[in-house]
């Protein structure tokens, strides 16, 4: 240091332009025995020496310096070597004074036979001194805090803004350690630092910490420290020279980058209201402050109505009406809170309204008063609080997100001494901004998925019966990552003849748009059921369906179809018939149902896939077989076969080996085979229908040939009766007569043969004219003055139900009656 105060001699660093630009340089061409060949203008100005006087002449006669032919020889050498050479030489004026010049000499070329080196030089600028003074005011008013430790870490000089920095007289500090000045900025490791300095001569630089000094004893600071050894002329550590930069700001602003990073992960890591209100509360205590609360408008909470009140809309003169959503404190069970989670709160700083939630700023008090009239006269038992728990500052920061206005949240501090400041106002602003966002995603998600799942088990059938002719069982779990809200469908519809239809489809996608779509897709399997179609049938109208559903989604006319694809769904349509225990179906896409004889062997019937749902202009085909009565046919989506090694194949297989087990019961088989196949969370729906079949008694039926001659309807309306009385129908004898007169009548006068008539004893007594003509009867009401049509009037208002399904031969008119 002392070294120092006795002045400087420093030369300036050359500009990168007096490095690598001598175009402005004095020059020559010097030749290999020393003569001068080439002489610049710029050279005459340097030196004074003339082009004519210096040409053809010996260079070294201008050398102001002995001259050294070992060095002239070794710089050459260099130069032929392709180096170059730079270094200062001493030449004379030609006014006679020396000029010390910064030469260099290029590598050497040839000029005909001789060998040349080109010369440029420049004068060497004047080096500058910094006087004692100067050096002293840099020293002692440089924005950098300096000091200087002896051996043993006491301060023996210091400049004005170190002391400045610590808040301890310069007359305090000297012959003194940090340590015993300043606890508060980590004093023991600091010392520790400088001793490792001193041990190893090493330098530390960038050291950063944070702590309180006297000067702001209520606000941290953050400090960058380096420490250097001093060094006497023997090479021995003498002392330690450190300095301090004040790097509050650019830490603060470091902090509040983090913070705000760790907030977004921390926070909103669910789509759960409540849940990510608690994040913020956990997140800020203690990082931020040492109670927290998230108070959130009641609609926010319900999944009724708008959600939320908008912050353009609304009475402002209003009291919110909020429950607490998230609570966080680091005492143990939050004893600062007046209210737990759920409760309903009124809670606004006063004298704030409802006008901060809707559109005010934050509010930062400072210094927290639990004896201002103001929060004795609104809130008593919270400043009761205040004073108990000692709260001494506080934020409060409207929760708002989309224009919409969500809630509450309050920052207090209890513990850590220091009060919140406006810098704080601004972290707090960000982390409440974060989670409003992820508060309002999570009630917009809420609200959607609520209409979504409503609507979804308002489409799923609540009951299915398969009637006499199937046992069924289902189940259904909704994919774990959409909350429960999925395109899967399964249903069974009776159908006539005893007969019972089963249905299962996948639609693409999730959420609300899926469940709609799966409803749609549903009530159009109903409905084309009801319309006695066969499987390829239907599912060539429901193909049509959502391609018109895809149409009206992507805006184009059915013409365009070809310039885009759609894929709505996979479905599978079966219908088993129990008198012939046959069972005929078709699918679109859908894998292929697993069946379980009566002996335990399962398998699955080779059915051809068909395309999916919406692709249009492809075939389906149905394919018949016969089941044995107690065989079980399972029907799946391919959620339940995928697995987590997503290999259908081995989910097939898996399956057919859990269905094959022997359960009496076939609740708990569906069940269980859910469980056992997919035991934890799925990413897709799973959907299992199970059906054991039954077979319907031969003496449960009865059929009879009719010719085609009216005198046989009387025949056939008494064999009829007997038959139905002999089932112990009596109560139904002469309605069964009246229907089956008109009914074979009408075939006979409008059909053609074969004509044949059927009973069905079920769960319904069924009447069933089958013939081989392909014209459908119409339902006509006949006028008073008309002598017929008035047959299949007659039937309908007798029958519980009737219709009419074609067949390859021809068509069936059946009629239903309710049993007694």
């Amino acid at each position: 240091m002392e070294s120092a105060r006795q002045g400087i001699d420093a030369s300036p660093a050359p500009e990168p332009r007096d490095l690598f630009d001598a175009s402005g340089d004095a020059a020559a061409v010097i030749r290999a025995d020393g003569t001068v060949l080439a002489w610049t203008r710029a050279a005459e100005t340097l030196l004074g020496h003339r082009a004519p006087d210096t040409v053809g002449r010996p260079a070294a006669r201008l050398l102001a310096m002995r001259a050294d032919p070992a060095r002239a020889a070794g710089i050459a050498d260099r130069c032929r070597a392709g180096m170059g050479w730079s270094g200062r030489v001493a030449v004379r004026h030609s006014d006679g004074r020396r000029v010390d010049l910064d030469l260099r000499v290029s590598a050497s070329f040839r000029v005909g036979d001789d060998e040349c080196f080109l010369l440029s030089a420049h004068e060497q600028r004047p080096q500058w001194t910094v006087d004692r003074s100067v050096l002293d005011g840099f020293l002692t008013r440089s924005p950098v805090g300096m000091a200087v430790m002896d051996p043993d870490l006491r301060y023996v000089w210091l400049n004005d803004t170190l002391e400045h920095f610590g808040g301890v007289p310069r007359e305090q500090r000297l012959g003194r350690r940090l340590s015993e000045l300043l606890p508060g900025l980590q004093a023991a490791t600091l010392e520790g630092l400088m001793r490792k300095v001193l041990a190893t001569g090493m330098p530390v630089t960038d050291y950063e910490y944070v702590g309180w000094s006297w000067a702001d004893p209520h606000r941290e600071h953050a400090y960058s420290t380096s420490f250097f050894p001093l060094v006497d002329a023997g090479d021995t550590v003498t002392g330690i020279c450190y300095m301090v930069l004040d790097v509050t700001e650019r830490w603060t602003a470091r902090r509040l980058l983090t913070l705000v990073n760790e907030a977004g992960t921390s926070i909103g890591r669910t789509l759960d209201v409540l849940r990510t209100a608690q994040e913020l509360a956990d997140f800020a205590v203690p990082r931020f402050a040492d109670f927290v609360i998230v108070d959130l408008l009641e609609p926010v909470l319900s999944t009724e109505g708008h959600g939320a009140w908008l912050t353009d809309a609304g009475p402002a003169h209003a009291r919110p009406v909020m429950r607490r959503a998230g609570l966080s404190s680091v005492r143990e069970g939050c004893p600062e809170s007046v209210a737990g989670i759920g409760e309903a709160v009124d809670f606004l700083p006063p004298p704030h309204g409802m006008h901060l939630i809707l559109k005010g700023e934050p509010v930062l008090i400072p210094v927290l008063d639990p004896d201002d009239d103001q929060w004795v006269s609104a809130h008593p038992e919270r400043a009761d609080r205040i004073r108990r728990y000692g709260l001494h500052s506080l934020i409060s920061v409207p929760m708002r997100a989309r224009n919409t206005a969500l809630g509450l949240t309050t920052f207090a501090r209890s513990v850590n001494p220091v009060p919140f400041a406006p810098d704080d106002v601004l972290l707090a602003r960000e982390l409440v901004a974060r989670a409003a966002v992820c508060v309002d995603n999570a009630r917009r998600y809420t609200r959607e998925h609520t209409a979504a799942v409503t609507l979804q088990r308002s489409l799923l059938p609540h009951a299915l019966t398969g009637g006499t002719a199937l046992e069924v069982a289902s189940s259904y779990r909704p994919a774990e990552a959409t909350g429960g809200v999925g395109g899967d469908w399964f249903d069974v519809i009776p159908l006539s003849g005893a007969r019972v239809g089963l249905v299962i489809g996948d639609v693409v996608g999730h959420g609300i748009t899926a469940a709609a779509s799966m409803g749609r897709l549903r009530t159009a399997v109903q409905t084309l059921a009801d319309m006695e179609m066969p499987p390829d049938e239907l599912l060539a109208h429901l193909d049509d369906l959502v391609l018109r559903l895809g149409d009206e989604e992507a805006g184009r006319r059915p013409a365009d179809r070809n310039t885009a694809g759609f894929v709505g769904a996979t479905c599978l349509y079966a219908v088993y018939d129990p008198v012939a225990r046959r069972c005929a179906m078709a699918r679109a896409g859908h894998p292929p149902p697993v069946v379980v004889a009566p002996d335990g062997h399962a398998h699955f019937p080779r059915i051809p896939a068909g395309p999916p749902l919406g692709l249009g202009g492809m075939a389906f085909e149905a394919t018949e077989f016969e089941l044995a009565e107690n065989s079980l046919l399972g029907l799946y989506t391919n959620g339940l076969i995928e697995g987590t090694d997503r290999d259908m194949e081995q989910g097939m297989t898996r399956l057919a080996e859990v269905l094959a087990t022997t359960a009496a019961d076939l609740d708990t088989l569906c069940a269980s085979a859910v469980q056992q196949l997919v035991p934890g969370p799925q990413p897709d729906d799973i959907a299992l229908l199970l059906a054991r079949t039954r077979a319907l008694p031969a003496d449960r039926v009865a059929s009879w040939d009719v010719p085609a001659d009216p005198a046989a309807v009387a025949r056939v309306r008494a064999a009829a009766t007997r038959q139905v009385t002999d089932w112990g129908l009596g109560e139904l004898a002469m309605t069964t007569e009246l229907v089956v007169s008109e009914l074979v009548t009408n075939a006979i006068r409008y059909a053609e043969a074969p004509i044949r008539l059927r009973l069905l004893h079920d769960a319904r007594l069924t009447c069933e004219v089958s013939d081989a003509s392909s014209t459908a009867p119409r339902l006509r009401h006949a006028r008073s003055t008309d002598e017929g049509g008035r047959g299949l009037f007659l039937v309908a208002q007798l029958a519980l139900r009737w219709g009419t399904r074609y067949t390859p031969d021809g068509k069936i008119i059946w009629a239903e009656q309710e049993l007694p």
